[in-house]
């Protein structure tokens, strides 16, 4: 599967094929410390999820990876995810799956986001219950992000589409205040999965409209072309962004953090960064 107010202004929340953005009120800071845990079962629950509890619904419940390879390298991550953001003070954090864990490998990330001071939490393979997880657990508690980047939902393979959209709002709200961006296609053919993906963007954009502070950016420039074929110049194996894949989405959600950052600075925020040269 991304969002005036005084300062300072809570981190907006940016969806780029299924990112969000969000930006904090010094109220949310506060509550950002104690989780929405066991709060899903009431009405705010049922409505991050759709029309289901979050007990209902598998991929709004924060659930951890199992470790069917016995190497501990999920869990891993996600420690080293949570001291960093003891050890850090980032503008914006990324959050998601493996299209945020393999952006950190180009040089667009270098180019764009580096300046930005931002933080990378992508893990391969994740779904939504488990970035809930890992939001549950630590890997925002000790950081002030103005933004939070969060792009998930294309690997929740055994959940309708209602479903991931639920789990995608659950996530919005656990962040307080995010901007998903919508699913990338996927696969090279027209096919179910695509399709799915095309329907938790409409779900994600519609659920979103109107909110005061979360964003839907379709970041999808155009990857399918007229005859319904994705290239493989865009996408090497018809899911994941090659490193000319990246480079309009990541263009597009660049454009859109700066416009936020500038309205953070212009409401007493901090300068913003050089650039890259």
């Amino acid at each position: 599967m991304r969002d005036g107010l005084a300062c300072p202004r809570a981190p907006r929340c940016l969806g780029a094929p299924a990112a969000a953005v969000a930006r904090e009120t010094g109220r949310s800071r506060k509550r950002r410390t104690s989780p929405l845990r066991g709060r899903r079962g009431g009405s705010e629950g049922a409505e991050a999820s759709g029309k289901m509890s979050g007990d209902e619904n598998p991929a709004s419940k924060p659930t951890p990876v199992q470790d069917v390879q016995g190497d501990g390298r999920w869990m891993s991550l996600h420690h080293r995810f949570v001291a960093d953001s003891k050890d850090k003070e980032p503008e914006v954090v990324f959050i998601g799956d493996s299209l945020v864990q393999l952006m950190h490998q180009c040089e667009i990330w270098r180019e764009l986001f580096s300046p930005l001071h931002a933080l990378n939490f992508g893990i391969g393979g994740d779904s939504t219950q488990h970035v809930l997880w890992r939001l549950e657990n630590g890997e925002l508690e000790h950081i002030r992000p103005k933004i939070v980047v969060v792009w998930v939902g294309t690997n929740n393979h055994g959940h309708t589409a209602e479903q991931v959209t639920g789990g995608i709002k659950a996530i919005v709200q656990l962040v307080n205040e995010r901007q998903p961006q919508g699913l990338l296609p996927r696969g090279q053919h027209p096919n179910p999965l695509r399709e799915k993906n095309r329907r938790v963007n409409e779900l994600v954009r519609a659920a979103l409209a109107g909110h005061p502070r979360a964003h839907f950016l379709d970041a999808d420039p155009g990857f399918v072309h007229s005859d319904g074929t994705i290239s493989h110049h865009d996408m090497y194996d018809y899911l994941h962004l090659s490193r000319l894949g990246y480079t309009p989405v990541c263009r597009a959600l660049h454009s859109l953090l700066l416009r936020l950052l500038t309205q953070d600075q212009g409401q007493g925020g901090a300068p913003l960064p050089e650039p890259s040269p």
